[in-house]
């Protein structure tokens, strides 16, 4: 791995994480290639600020749980393959229920080049520190819709204040969101804005 870059829980300790991408739990429906381990990574920075973001969730109530970090560049030519491939109709319902699977990328919600691939992007959420529980947002990771975009209709009070909590706790740390992917932010101060990497995570 690039000496700049770390695993996120070596070095902000008591985020959760569950790294979607090295499971069978994705829109791919198996694992993605440059994932060899379920472990979240990112650039020295990207952990430093995560750290700060733990800080100002926990007195709201709140933990971090990751579901991403860096991302391969393999990853996003694995996703590339997959989309032009015939639909199965297996992940559909669940992750793109309304558009096909090339439109993923018209439509913004998957990058031929991703800020991921850079180390300093995130996609996480939040759960609530008393009970363990994800706190309800409205839809779940990888829900390429517009309901997860940010000021969807057609959410609860509840999840649309907790998608409020996540944008606040995430913009004070030094990240900015993304408008069609609640879960999605990107460290302002990225330390590498122009490099794609692709050593894989392992």
């Amino acid at each position: 791995m690039n000496a700049d870059f770390a695993f996120v829980d070596e070095v902000a300790p008591g985020i959760r994480w569950d790294s979607k991408y090295a499971t069978w739990d994705n829109f791919t429906g198996k694992p993605v290639d440059g994932y060899l381990a379920n472990r979240i990574a990112g650039t020295r920075a990207l952990c430093a600020a995560l750290q700060r973001a733990r800080e100002k969730a926990e007195p709201l109530g709140f933990g971090l749980l990751l579901w991403d970090g860096y991302r391969p560049q393999r990853a996003v030519d694995n996703f590339l393959r997959w989309a032009r491939q015939p639909e199965d109709r297996r992940t559909k319902p669940r992750h793109y229920p309304n558009i096909n699977r090339l439109e993923m990328f018209e439509k913004g919600y998957v990058a031929t080049k991703s800020g991921h691939s850079r180390g300093s992007t995130v996609d996480l959420t939040l759960y609530d520190l008393a009970t363990g529980e994800l706190s309800p947002m409205g839809g779940h990771h990888d829900l390429m819709d517009s309901i997860s975009h940010h000021g969807a209709t057609g959410i609860t009070a509840l999840e649309a204040e907790n998608r409020r909590h996540l944008c606040s706790i995430m913009e004070s740390a030094g990240f900015s969101r993304c408008d069609h992917e609640w879960w999605h932010y990107t460290l302002l101060d990225e330390p590498y804005p122009d490099t794609y990497f692709d050593f894989p995570i392992a």
